[in-house]
């Protein structure tokens, strides 16, 4: 006695072949597989868009960390209640604790820089064996050298306030400060012109307009800071070791100093980033759910265009399992090759954005990531397994859902009305 088809294991070579053929393109069904494409193409769309995306955002955050603390450090110290005057003393105590990289004395205030024009700045004052070590500088210096930075006399300023100001290397510019000499009429501005000596490019452009770096001396002299300094700046080896090396430091300076660190300065903005990357992830999820909503309507009209094969089936001796594997096969198959699709298209866009976008500027002859606005001069991307594991895990999830219905549907279909009817 022969075996019926619906005695076969689950999943078996019968319901695959069933399932297949309804996937391919028939004149008597064609509108079904338009709606099969339509739902391939957005769950593979949904998927390349959700993996792009998070890519950007990881990227993002990345870079505007990396710059940030490569710049500012990541833990802060100015004094409490007197003059750092003892900034060599601290800083020797704080370099010498695990996991501290550097600990720099600086000398900062806001000033206005000019030439025949004016900008905004924040000059700091470093020293040399200091500016030379400081991430975010070295490394980065595009013009003119910070060999003799301390006798030199001069400054480093941002390639983008170079930009702005037109200079080059050796040029003389202005920097004026509001708090200056103590005079019978009240406090009188102070100003000074000094030579350009180097030009950095950090690759933020809010920082590469910004800061302008003078000898530890020259700042002290010129911001009223005998022998003092404003704030010392801590870089860490591991920063995930933050809240471990500030209870260290915490133990080990005697003298009371106000500690603060990155986190605590730059909260507002990366929660901001934060929840426009949640917000961007939800948005674009609803792609693949209106792609799994396809398949939905996809998978019901083809179980109504086939009920008379369904019936057939059923009076073969196909079981309802066996009917609703035979669908649930046809939908999934649309999401996981999809899905797939989708996977294989957002690594590639995800690898290239950057190339990709110079291209973009490039035929539409516009610039598509303004600096000024975004921060970073170039788009940053950085591919996160967890989060494509997530966007494949999910999308799959969503359409293997999606079929269960239509599936069901055919099922429960009753196959001596399908054909009475028919």
């Amino acid at each position: 006695m022969r075996s019926s088809p619906g005695g076969a294991r689950p999943f078996a070579a019968f319901e695959w072949m069933v399932a297949l053929r309804y996937l391919r393109a028939r004149r008597s069904s064609g509108f079904v597989s338009v709606i099969a494409g339509f739902s391939f193409a957005g769950i593979m769309l949904g998927v390349a868009t959700l993996i792009v995306v998070m890519s950007v955002m990881n990227g993002f955050h990345k870079d505007l960390l990396d710059k940030i603390v490569g710049i500012n450090g990541h833990i802060f110290l100015q004094a409490a209640d007197s003059p750092l005057t003892d900034y060599d003393e601290v800083s020797r105590e704080v370099a010498a604790i695990p996991g501290v990289q550097l600990a720099i004395p600086m000398v900062e205030g806001p000033a206005a820089v000019s030439t025949t024009s004016m900008a905004f700045a924040l000059v700091r004052g470093i020293r040399e064996a200091d500016i030379k070590r400081l991430p975010g500088i070295a490394g980065n210096v595009k013009f003119g050298a910070l060999d003799g930075f301390d006798k030199a006399g001069g400054v480093a300023i941002g390639q983008r306030i170079a930009e702005n100001l037109g200079l080059r290397v050796g040029d003389k510019i202005k920097v004026l400060i509001a708090n200056g000499p103590q005079t019978p009429f009240g406090v009188a501005p102070r100003s000074k012109v000094y030579p350009v000596t180097a030009i950095f490019q950090i690759g933020m452009a809010e920082f590469d307009n910004l800061f302008v770096y003078m000898p530890l001396p020259e700042a002290q002299g010129f911001f009223n800071k005998d022998n003092e300094a404003s704030v010392i700046e801590v870089f860490l080896n591991r920063p995930e070791d933050l809240d471990a090396v500030r209870s260290k430091i915490d133990g080990t300076v005697t003298r009371p100093m106000i500690m603060t660190d990155w986190r605590e300065r730059n909260r507002t903005f990366f929660d901001a980033l934060n929840v426009e990357r949640n917000v961007m992830f939800v948005i674009l999820t609803l792609i693949v759910l209106v792609a799994a909503l396809n398949i939905i309507s996809g998978l019901i009209m083809l179980v109504k265009d086939k009920s008379h094969d369904i019936a057939v089936l059923r009076t073969m001796g196909a079981t309802r399992g066996g009917i609703m594997r035979i669908f649930l096969i046809t939908g999934a198959s649309i999401g996981v090759v999809g899905t797939f699709a989708g996977f294989l298209l957002g690594l590639l866009v995800a690898g290239n954005v950057e190339t990709i976008r110079q291209l973009l500027n490039h035929l539409l002859h516009a610039n598509l990531f303004p600096a000024e606005l975004y921060f970073l001069s170039r788009l940053p991307s950085v591919v996160d397994p967890v989060d494509v594991l997530t966007v494949v895990g999910m999308t799959l999830a969503l359409s293997v859902l999606a079929t269960i219905y239509p599936s069901w549907r055919a099922a429960k279909l009753d196959p001596v009305e399908a054909l009475r009817y028919e």
